[in-house]
């Protein structure tokens, strides 16, 4: 069987990443890398024995599967692009930054007949894969509160300009909204706050949360907390027992009367399998050579875009929004 042709648009830091991952995997062959910043492109396309290609239009001609790893406002038009001429995508999140736009990737991605992934890669994380399996077999959650923060939004620059991030939630904490619906199924309502301090765009979040399962949860979400670790938590009450993760280095559980812990550790595990880049890349290709339905469908990708978008109308109007 022929390797599969990938292409990169974007040669930014994530690229890198997905790139290392794939070169160790002998189904597929990085044939082309575009980035408008050239050097960007010329350094990972020598990294990973690529082409530098000079348009998007030559890695599509060049490749039969695209990878999304351009700033997120621009992944609407190269997604729909991409499916459109019949590629294989992989789409970092988020999958748009508006509802608008990501309607028209989740139509161009269900009429098409190629994968479509969403690169949400907590979802194949040790950590929470195990923290999942728990909630699905042993404990069956009550109610439980997450928090993502960061510590500045300067370095780099970018993820502090909302015309390249499409807002501090599509860049950092929408990977816990695809989290709570992966852990916790589908949100009936939300409910938020927000406040702005530091930068020019609301950086402070506080947000109620109901499921259609009955559970409910609490959210909290700073631009400018400091690097304190973790700055990426879950904690899962359930009938005398808590399940809590820190970030995704270890799931620490407490049960019974007498509050009995024990830890699952992945300080085994390389950085790519902890932050689960390897599993989801892995994942990416078993669909396209199984024909099988990817791990992370557009419809996720959609489903998350507009749970941050719901927090940004709670905000801006004071309702509580209400889902289908």
């Amino acid at each position: 069987m022929s390797k599969l042709k990938i292409g990169f648009l974007g040669a930014g830091y994530i690229a890198g990443v997905h790139a290392s991952i794939l070169a160790r995997d002998e189904r597929v062959q990085i044939a082309a890398v575009h980035d408008v910043v050239k050097s960007h492109a010329k350094q990972l396309a020598s990294a990973a024995g690529a082409k530098v290609a000079h348009s998007v239009a030559e890695v599509l001609a060049l490749c039969d599967t695209i990878y999304i790893t351009t700033p997120n406002t621009q992944h609407t038009e190269l997604a729909v692009l991409a499916v459109e001429e019949r590629k294989h995508v992989f789409c970092e999140k988020p999958m748009a930054t508006s509802i608008a736009d990501a309607q028209r990737v989740l139509a161009a991605a269900q009429k098409g007949t190629t994968v479509f992934q969403v690169g949400h890669n907590r979802r194949f994380a040790p950590v929470y894969a195990e923290l999942k399996r728990m909630l699905m077999e042993t404990h069956r959650p009550h109610s439980a509160h997450v928090k993502m923060n960061r510590g500045e939004l300067l370095k780099p620059e970018w993820v502090g300009d909302p015309k390249i991030t499409g807002g501090f939630l599509y860049e950092t904490t929408i990977h816990m909204f695809d989290m709570m619906r992966f852990l916790f199924g589908e949100v009936k309502t939300l409910q938020a706050v927000g406040s702005k301090h530091e930068y020019d765009e609301t950086d402070e979040f506080s947000v109620l949360l109901t499921f259609a399962n009955g559970m409910h949860a609490t959210l909290a979400s700073s631009a400018d907390a400091s690097w304190l670790f973790p700055f990426e938590r879950v904690e899962v009450f359930c009938h005398h027992a808590t399940l809590v993760t820190r970030e995704m280095e270890s799931l620490v559980y407490s049960e019974g009367l007498e509050g009995k812990h024990s830890e699952y550790s992945t300080h085994q595990f390389s950085k790519e399998e902890k932050w689960g880049y390897a599993q989801e890349n892995r994942a990416f290709i078993d669909s396209i050579i199984n024909s099988q339905p990817p791990a992370v469908t557009a419809s996720d990708g959609f489903k998350s875009v507009e749970l941050v978008d719901g927090v940004y109308q709670s905000v801006k109007t004071g309702k509580t929004i209400v889902f289908e």
